[in-house]
């Protein structure tokens, strides 16, 4: 199965934007597949704007998330992919979501796990 990050980025983004709020963006920029202007980078990570007005030909994909940006004046093409996204916030209130790590996706098996005892799935309400 996929990653179900893409597209919560998505939404968080579209739900930020429509509420009239800054959407920032924490990148782990020590990967070697993210390209972000490194004398932004502080600890190993960056804050990226999203806002509309700041960025260019934005894509947010389900491979990668790529935009054009201009950094102390000079316009950068910035890539990476929706794995190396820590968290989503808003600018003005800081409501958003941050990721856990992703684990390595293994081979892809359409049938899910028999549920313990062959029985049907159990809830179980948690309080």
């Amino acid at each position: 199965m996929t990653s179900n990050r893409p597209y919560l980025i998505r939404a968080l983004y579209e739900w930020l934007v429509d509420n009239r709020q800054t959407p920032y963006f924490l990148v782990d920029a020590d990967r070697e597949d993210v390209i972000v202007p490194r004398e932004y980078v502080e600890g190993g990570r960056i804050v990226l704007n999203l806002a509309p007005g700041a960025v260019r030909d934005l894509d947010l994909g389900n491979d990668f998330i790529r935009f054009s940006a201009r950094f102390s004046g000079q316009a950068m093409d910035v890539i990476f992919p929706p794995s190396a996204v820590l968290g989503v916030y808003s600018r003005e209130n800081g409501q958003g979501m941050l990721f856990p790590d992703e684990e390595p996706s293994g081979p892809s098996d359409d049938t899910p796990p028999a549920p313990p005892g062959g029985g049907r799935p159990a809830l179980k309400v948690v309080k």
